[in-house]
């Protein structure tokens, strides 16, 4: 955050004609029009600094707003040292000043200079590698050094604590303005706006909203105000770890949001009632949807917070194990929740899947489901002295389908039931006779009913598929205690929009139910033929896969491609 004084000298170079260049510190990523995208290390033109909060800038060809937190020290370059010379400059130098001393750059061994150019023609901004001096004439790279010499740890983890302060302190603001300004206000007009509406719209701001600031009053009491770099903020990150799982659930709703505004901001009205919304809550000048942006972008800059500060805190420090530990935590955060966006992202081809599958009975997938694991083909027998079946299975977070070929066209399936796993546990069987069926099994498991005496037997072709299928059975288990844990589930929205999809893609490709769309085959490939059980086989014989001259479907492919699961 840049102070007051601060501010002031930038409209004053840009007032009197000078350049002045802003460093990005941190990825900038919009969905607004009006404001300005970049990555870390590129330089931003400031064209107005008037709003300490964004500023107006340029990149290329490309003008928009940024915010102003995300840069941390600026460039200059101007025709004149009348303000500054705190020595006469020689014929044909350049001259170094830092326009931010409290900011610096991100890594000690690398000083960014501010280049005030003294040559008739101007010159271009360039950096240095070298060390400089303060107050003094740097003779490697001819360069004038007016500023704050390369500083140590200590001072450097001091910068990085209070960029975290004020970025968080920023960002309640932020959170703030669109919980009071826009939703508040929004809710007073239900001619307007339904439930629904603003479920989809703002998702759980309200909750991450209440999560901050508790967060941020922590963060304020392990903050030390005269010496920053003895700040142990480490803690905090442990002690609030599962709160900010509340995260996923808003950047997953977060496409659907932006897709509801779109729709809603083809009437003038609601531009109109949003504009207005802003000006009496005395918001800065950027979109509704780039408000809505700002905790998507926030959850992902912790872990490049927490890595700098990691980088900057020494081993003796009583704070490091704790911003090591806090570091992997946030890692963690962001990277489930991307992989759950992933999830959201393939639902429409799960539903696509299902209106595939002819004879269809029951709930479907997605009111329960939205993770395809694992599939593949079995032998199956359900009760005991009952025939061997074989049939293709889906295993699903909480279900395991079960479908069967037609037998000429083997490219489509009929629903054949499902199991409810969370009612059942998998058990391995050892090769040999079975006592619960009375027959000899080889490569075979089981699925038990916690509740009743009811049990499944399944049969694979060799003992590494049987292997992959328990592994499977394994990760389904372990995804549905995860998602628990976040409360991880597809909305209501969700659901119809990918009915939608479906009808939408069904409707544009003419294709009946008689022909199925992609869907997965196993993540772990099987060998590319059919395995095939002969259903009148001798209750003594060994049970076992035999593979057939038939090979796959093409359509087997694509749709396998979900599923996460490795060998």
């Amino acid at each position: 955050m840049h102070t007051l004084s601060e501010q002031f000298a930038t409209n004053m170079l840009i007032s009197g004609g000078s350049i002045v260049n802003a460093e990005a510190v941190w990825d900038h990523v919009t969905m607004a029009d009006r404001e300005l995208a970049f990555k870390a290390g590129d330089v931003i033109k400031v064209l107005d600094a008037s709003n300490k909060d964004w500023w107006w800038g340029q990149i290329d060809e490309e003008e928009g707003w940024f915010p102003a937190s995300f840069v941390r020290y600026l460039s200059v370059l101007s025709f004149s040292l009348s303000k500054v010379e705190p020595h006469p400059p020689q014929p044909q130098t350049k001259q170094v000043f830092y326009l931010n001393p409290i900011a610096t750059p991100r890594f000690q061994n690398t000083t960014s200079k501010l280049w005030v150019n003294q040559e008739d023609g101007g010159g271009e901004p360039s950096e240095g590698t070298s060390e400089v001096q303060n107050g003094h004439l740097d003779p490697t790279n001819d360069c004038l050094c007016l500023g704050s010499p390369l500083q140590n740890r200590d001072q450097m983890r001091a910068n990085v604590i209070n960029e975290i302060m004020s970025t968080e302190r920023h960002y309640i603001k932020h959170l703030k303005d669109i919980c009071e300004g826009y939703l508040r206000q929004c809710r007073k007009r239900v001619d307007m706006f339904n439930d629904d509406q603003l479920k989809v719209i703002f998702g759980n701001i309200e909750d991450i909203y209440r999560f901050q600031m508790g967060f941020v009053r922590d963060l304020e009491k392990q903050y030390n105000t005269d010496d920053p770099h003895l700040s142990e903020i480490g803690p905090c990150f442990l002690e609030h770890q599962d709160g900010f799982w509340i995260y996923s659930e808003y950047c997953n709703n977060h496409l659907d949001a932006c897709m509801e505004l779109s729709k809603l901001m083809r009437d003038g009205r609601y531009q109109h009632f949003f504009e207005a919304c802003r000006l009496l809550q005395q918001m800065i000048d950027i979109a509704i949807d780039g408000f809505l942006l700002t905790p998507v972008q926030k959850i992902c800059k912790y872990p490049l917070q927490l890595a700098e500060l990691l980088k900057y805190t020494a081993l003796e420090h009583s704070d490091y194990r704790y911003v090591a530990a806090a570091l992997a935590v946030m890692r963690n955060v962001t990277q489930q929740i991307n992989e759950r966006k992933r999830r959201l992202e393939n639902i429409d081809k799960i539903a696509q899947w299902q209106a595939s599958v002819l004879d269809w009975e029951g709930d479907d997938i997605l009111d329960r489901s939205s993770e395809l694991i694992y599939t593949g083909e079995l032998s199956w027998i359900y009760q005991p002295y009952g025939r061997s079946q074989q049939r293709v299975f889906f295993l699903f977070d909480h279900q395991l389908v079960l479908c069967k070929k037609d037998l000429i066209r083997r490219d489509i399936l009929y629903y054949k039931g499902r199991i409810d796993m969370d009612r059942y546990d998998v058990r391995d069987a050892t090769d040999g006779r079975d006592d619960d069926f009375n027959v000899s099994v080889k490569n075979a498991f089981k699925l038990c009913n916690k509740d009743s005496e009811e049990i499944h037997i399944f049969l694979a072709k060799k003992p590494e598929e049987k292997n992959r299928w328990l592994r499977a059975f394994h990760e389904e288990r372990k995804m549905v205690q995860e998602d628990e844990k976040i409360g991880f589930e597809i909305s209501e929205y969700q659901k119809r929009q990918a009915a939608m999809t479906v009808r939408k893609v069904t409707k544009q490709k003419g294709v009946n139910r008689c022909t199925p769309p992609s869907y997965p085959p196993p993540q772990d490939p099987l060998s590319a033929g059919q395995y095939e059980v002969s259903e009148d086989m001798a209750q003594g014989e060994v049970f076992e896969f035999s593979q057939s001259k038939r090979g796959q479907a093409p359509f087997w492919q694509n749709f396998s491609r979900l599923a996460p699961f490795r060998k």
